[in-house]
């Protein structure tokens, strides 16, 4: 990751997600960088539908909609599984995988369920992050990051949140759930995105 020295107008910023397991990977890897990153729910920002069939447009949409409304920078992350033998599903629907009201156990089920006969288990986590200065932005900076793996039936780990139990990664012969946080974001699709967000703002710092 480059030594990055923060512009004053990235020193706060809002993240447009009320999930708290986002929120602490991303104030893991961005907090030794200087910048100071808020849960939305702490400006009264409500989450807003996801309308959008790709990562970008959501996340755009998330970005903009938190920083209209919390008249700070803000930074959205959409991100989601994609598993091979499901064409690509839940992908963006990943969070509402089982539908409403939210449910990483019941995402998982249903996951596990369809997989139950296929016999291609690969799958990947993606993630895109959109960092915007303003709600009307109109270069707004942009990266992702993409984690290879396999979904495996039976959860392994207490760690992360979401799919990370059923996430296999048979290089390292654990699941995401059985990393360290710090491992975890060294490897994972946000951290991967959150390095080259990283070097790309040391980029704008030039």
């Amino acid at each position: 990751m480059s030594n990055l020295a923060v512009h004053h107008c990235f020193e706060r910023i809002v993240l447009a997600s009320g999930n708290v397991g986002k929120l602490a990977e991303i104030q893991q890897i961005l907090s030794p960088l200087g910048i100071e990153t808020i849960a939305q729910s702490a400006f009264m920002v409500p989450e807003i539908d996801e309308p959008f069939d790709t990562f970008l447009e959501n996340a755009l949409l998330k970005a903009r909609h938190a920083s209209r409304l919390s008249s700070l920078p803000a930074l959205a992350d959409d991100s989601g599984i994609c598993v091979n033998a499901l064409h690509g599903e839940p992908g963006v629907r990943s969070a509402r995988y089982a539908g409403e009201p939210k449910s990483d156990v019941r995402n998982n089920q249903i996951l596990v369920q369809a997989l139950a006969d296929e016999s291609d288990r690969s799958a990947y986590f993606y993630c895109v992050l959109v960092l915007v200065r303003h709600a009307a932005d109109p270069q707004p900076i942009i990266a992702d990051g993409c984690w290879y793996g396999q979904i495996i039936a039976q959860p392994r780990g207490v760690n992360g949140f979401g799919y990370d139990p059923h996430f296999f990664l048979p290089n390292l012969g654990k699941t995401s759930a059985e990393l360290s946080p710090e491992q975890k974001n060294q490897l994972s699709h946000r951290g991967q995105a959150l390095y080259k967000l990283a070097d790309l703002l040391a980029e704008h710092q030039n």
